[in-house]
């Protein structure tokens, strides 16, 4: 995570909080004009269009203080998703037993990129079964990694 959206996210978690949000991930994209994405979710993994409401209220109050991001921007609040980022240890927990798709930062042995049902944590590290192997990967050598849209999570997320 850059400076930036350290920053960023240092500002924001407090006013999540205190609405009973977790923030999920903070990013910066956007072409000609910048767009400041904030996922967040109740500890249950709830986030409904009212949440995402009040949690851009008060978001948008700190970010007008504080002042963080130079020029103008779009503020996007939204839910993670079903085929969500799972940015915290925590997650590949939560959501062990279901595909992930999951890309390092660095290449071990010329890969980079892996694919299998997650299988939990071990200690700080992230334990995923493809093909018949079971890869251990260290959670702060993961740069990105998300749920793979299956039956299984449709099934379970009640879709």
């Amino acid at each position: 995570m850059t400076d930036k959206l350290h920053q960023i996210e240092e500002l924001v978690t407090p006013a999540a909080e205190a609405l009973g949000f977790e923030i999920v991930r903070v990013s910066i994209g956007g072409g000609g004009r910048a767009k400041l994405q904030i996922m967040a979710e109740r500890a249950d993994g709830t986030m409904t269009v009212d949440d995402c409401a009040a949690l851009s209220r008060e978001v948008s109050a700190v970010l007008d203080v504080e002042d963080p991001i130079s020029g103008e921007y779009l503020l996007e609040v939204s839910s993670p998703g079903i085929d969500r980022p799972l940015t915290r240890l925590k997650d590949f927990e939560r959501f062990a037993g279901f595909e992930a798709k999951l890309e390092r930062r660095e290449a071990i042995e010329g890969r980079r990129r892996f694919r299998g049902q997650l299988q939990g944590v071990d200690g700080g590290s992230v334990i995923l079964r493809m093909e018949g192997e079971t890869v251990t990967i260290p959670f702060e050598e993961i740069d990105k990694a998300k749920l793979v849209l299956t039956d299984e999570l449709l099934a379970a997320a009640g879709h």
